[in-house]
């Protein structure tokens, strides 16, 4: 019997601080801000269980009018 692949693991990169807090709206995602050339960014970090998900998030970001910097499958 095949066990079932893990969901892939992304790092999706915006621009400026976002607050812990905000990882129950982000389904968990953990979030790290860092000073990267001068000015703040935020990564979030974790399982997207499909491309509808990561689709879900970056609408998301978007409606939050959050400057997306790179999104990385890990």
């Amino acid at each position: 019997m095949d066990t079932p692949a893990a969901p892939p693991v992304y790092c999706v990169t915006v621009q400026g601080r976002l607050d812990e807090a905000w990882g129950e709206w982000l389904n968990g995602l953990t979030i790290e801000t860092a000073d990267e050339h001068g000015s703040c960014v935020t990564r979030l970090t974790g399982a997207i269980v499909d491309q509808a998900a990561l689709r879900g998030l970056l609408n998301r970001l978007w409606d939050w009018n959050l400057t997306l910097m790179t999104v990385t499958r890990l």
